[in-house]
Protein backbone atom coordinates (compact mmCIF):
# COMPACT_ATOMS: atom_id res chain seq x y z
CA UNK A 1 0.00 0.00 0.00
CA UNK A 2 1.53 2.73 -0.73
CA UNK A 3 1.60 5.94 1.62
CA UNK A 4 1.82 9.68 0.25
CA UNK A 5 3.87 11.40 2.83
CA UNK A 6 3.26 15.19 1.64
CA UNK A 7 -0.45 14.40 2.48
CA UNK A 8 0.61 12.85 5.44
CA UNK A 9 2.59 16.01 6.34
CA UNK A 10 -0.25 18.42 4.77
CA UNK A 11 -2.85 16.85 7.19
CA UNK A 12 -0.26 17.24 10.47
CA UNK A 13 0.63 20.99 9.20
CA UNK A 14 -3.39 21.66 8.82
CA UNK A 15 -4.10 19.86 12.13
CA UNK A 16 -1.70 22.05 13.85
CA UNK A 17 -2.77 25.77 12.00
CA UNK A 18 -6.32 24.71 13.38
CA UNK A 19 -4.73 24.47 16.50
CA UNK A 20 -3.45 27.83 16.64
CA UNK A 21 -6.48 28.80 15.38
CA UNK A 22 -8.78 27.66 18.42
CA UNK A 23 -5.71 28.48 20.62
CA UNK A 24 -5.98 32.27 19.39
CA UNK A 25 -9.47 32.12 19.50
CA UNK A 26 -9.97 30.94 23.18
CA UNK A 27 -7.19 33.63 23.92
CA UNK A 28 -9.56 36.69 22.65
CA UNK A 29 -8.01 37.15 19.30
CA UNK A 30 -10.15 37.28 15.85
CA UNK A 31 -8.70 34.74 13.92
CA UNK A 32 -8.59 33.65 10.58
CA UNK A 33 -6.82 30.80 8.97
CA UNK A 34 -6.51 31.38 5.03
CA UNK A 35 -7.40 28.22 3.80
CA UNK A 36 -4.48 26.36 1.54
CA UNK A 37 -2.29 29.62 1.64
CA UNK A 38 0.32 28.27 -0.38
CA UNK A 39 -1.39 26.77 -3.18
CA UNK A 40 -5.25 28.29 -3.67
CA UNK A 41 -3.80 30.93 -4.67
CA UNK A 42 -0.68 33.05 -6.90
CA UNK A 43 -0.82 35.33 -3.73
CA UNK A 44 1.23 34.71 -1.06
CA UNK A 45 -0.81 34.36 2.02
CA UNK A 46 -0.08 33.53 5.40
CA UNK A 47 -1.00 31.08 6.97
CA UNK A 48 -3.25 32.73 10.47
CA UNK A 49 -4.36 36.26 10.66
CA UNK A 50 -5.04 36.77 14.20
CA UNK A 51 -5.81 40.16 16.17
CA UNK A 52 -7.59 41.51 19.19
CA UNK A 53 -7.52 45.40 19.00
CA UNK A 54 -4.57 46.09 19.92
CA UNK A 55 -1.86 43.57 18.58
CA UNK A 56 -1.71 42.59 14.72
CA UNK A 57 -0.35 39.13 13.54
CA UNK A 58 0.55 37.91 10.17
CA UNK A 59 1.58 34.31 10.90
CA UNK A 60 3.35 31.71 9.16
CA UNK A 61 2.68 28.11 11.12
CA UNK A 62 5.18 25.58 11.00
CA UNK A 63 5.58 22.13 13.01
CA UNK A 64 8.14 19.57 13.00
CA UNK A 65 8.66 16.41 15.34
CA UNK A 66 11.95 17.56 16.02
CA UNK A 67 13.99 18.20 13.51
CA UNK A 68 14.80 21.56 12.48
CA UNK A 69 12.07 23.50 10.59
CA UNK A 70 13.51 25.06 7.56
CA UNK A 71 11.69 28.13 5.66
CA UNK A 72 12.30 29.26 1.80
CA UNK A 73 13.45 32.78 1.52
CA UNK A 74 10.78 33.80 -0.45
CA UNK A 75 8.13 32.36 1.94
CA UNK A 76 9.45 34.79 4.35
CA UNK A 77 10.01 37.49 2.50
CA UNK A 78 5.95 37.40 0.93
CA UNK A 79 5.14 37.50 4.79
CA UNK A 80 6.87 40.53 6.17
CA UNK A 81 5.77 41.86 2.38
CA UNK A 82 1.95 41.32 3.16
CA UNK A 83 2.29 42.34 6.88
CA UNK A 84 3.60 45.36 6.13
CA UNK A 85 0.84 46.14 3.39
CA UNK A 86 -1.81 44.65 6.09
CA UNK A 87 -0.41 46.42 8.82
CA UNK A 88 0.24 43.46 10.64
CA UNK A 89 2.76 42.50 12.72
CA UNK A 90 5.03 39.21 11.09
CA UNK A 91 5.43 36.15 13.14
CA UNK A 92 6.71 33.01 12.44
CA UNK A 93 4.94 30.12 14.70
CA UNK A 94 6.69 26.74 15.43
CA UNK A 95 5.96 24.12 16.77
CA UNK A 96 7.80 21.12 17.92
CA UNK A 97 5.70 17.83 18.87
CA UNK A 98 5.47 17.52 22.61
CA UNK A 99 5.86 21.74 22.89
CA UNK A 100 3.76 24.79 22.98
CA UNK A 101 3.66 27.38 20.50
CA UNK A 102 6.67 29.80 19.97
CA UNK A 103 6.94 33.06 17.86
CA UNK A 104 9.61 34.44 16.14
CA UNK A 105 9.78 37.83 13.51
CA UNK A 106 11.62 37.13 10.77
CA UNK A 107 14.63 38.96 11.62
CA UNK A 108 15.05 37.09 14.79
CA UNK A 109 15.49 33.57 12.59
CA UNK A 110 18.72 31.76 11.66
CA UNK A 111 19.37 32.79 7.96
CA UNK A 112 21.45 30.14 6.39
CA UNK A 113 24.51 30.90 3.63
CA UNK A 114 21.77 30.24 1.19
CA UNK A 115 19.00 32.46 2.39
CA UNK A 116 16.47 30.47 3.71
CA UNK A 117 15.69 30.63 7.18
CA UNK A 118 15.94 27.86 10.26
CA UNK A 119 14.59 27.45 13.55
CA UNK A 120 15.83 24.70 15.57
CA UNK A 121 13.96 23.28 19.11
CA UNK A 122 16.26 24.16 21.43
CA UNK A 123 16.48 27.61 20.13
CA UNK A 124 12.49 28.01 19.80
CA UNK A 125 12.34 26.91 23.44
CA UNK A 126 15.11 29.22 24.40
CA UNK A 127 14.58 32.56 22.57
CA UNK A 128 11.09 32.31 21.55
CA UNK A 129 7.92 34.27 22.26
CA UNK A 130 5.55 31.64 23.86
CA UNK A 131 2.05 31.57 23.32
CA UNK A 132 0.97 33.96 26.50
CA UNK A 133 3.56 36.31 25.64
CA UNK A 134 2.12 36.78 22.16
CA UNK A 135 -1.29 37.18 23.44
CA UNK A 136 -0.36 39.85 25.93
CA UNK A 137 -0.93 37.18 28.73
CA UNK A 138 2.42 37.38 30.46
CA UNK A 139 5.73 39.03 30.23
CA UNK A 140 9.51 37.13 29.82
CA UNK A 141 11.50 38.14 32.75
CA UNK A 142 14.78 37.67 32.63
CA UNK A 143 16.65 36.29 36.23
CA UNK A 144 18.70 39.04 36.06
CA UNK A 145 15.47 41.39 35.75
CA UNK A 146 13.79 38.55 38.46
CA UNK A 147 16.54 39.50 41.19
CA UNK A 148 17.96 42.92 40.14
CA UNK A 149 19.14 43.43 43.56
CA UNK A 150 21.43 40.52 43.79
CA UNK A 151 22.73 41.03 39.93
CA UNK A 152 23.29 44.68 41.17
CA UNK A 153 24.90 43.75 44.43
CA UNK A 154 27.05 41.12 42.83
CA UNK A 155 28.43 43.85 40.18
CA UNK A 156 28.81 46.46 43.12
CA UNK A 157 30.95 43.46 44.76
CA UNK A 158 33.16 43.30 41.27
CA UNK A 159 33.52 46.71 40.95
CA UNK A 160 34.62 46.84 44.73
CA UNK A 161 36.74 43.78 43.76
CA UNK A 162 38.79 45.74 40.96
CA UNK A 163 39.33 48.45 42.90
CA UNK A 164 40.92 46.66 46.31
CA UNK A 165 43.33 44.52 43.35
CA UNK A 166 44.49 47.64 41.50
CA UNK A 167 45.19 49.25 45.33
CA UNK A 168 47.04 46.39 46.21
CA UNK A 169 49.24 46.09 42.69
CA UNK A 170 50.19 49.79 43.81
CA UNK A 171 48.13 51.16 40.30
CA UNK A 172 46.15 53.20 42.92
CA UNK A 173 46.88 55.46 46.23
CA UNK A 174 44.58 54.75 49.06
CA UNK A 175 42.78 57.90 48.74
CA UNK A 176 42.36 57.51 45.05
CA UNK A 177 40.48 54.03 45.86
CA UNK A 178 38.69 55.45 48.84
CA UNK A 179 37.62 57.83 46.45
CA UNK A 180 36.43 55.58 44.23
CA UNK A 181 34.95 53.40 46.74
Amino acid sequence: MAVDLSTMSNAKGDRRERELVNKLDEAGFAVMRAPASGSATDRELPDVLAGDGERFYAIEAKSSAGDPIYLAGEEVYALVYFSQNFGAKPRIGVRFDREDWYFFHPDDLYQTDGGNYRVKKETALADGTDFPELTGHSERVTLAEAAPDESAEEASDESVRRVLDALDRGDLTVDEAAEML
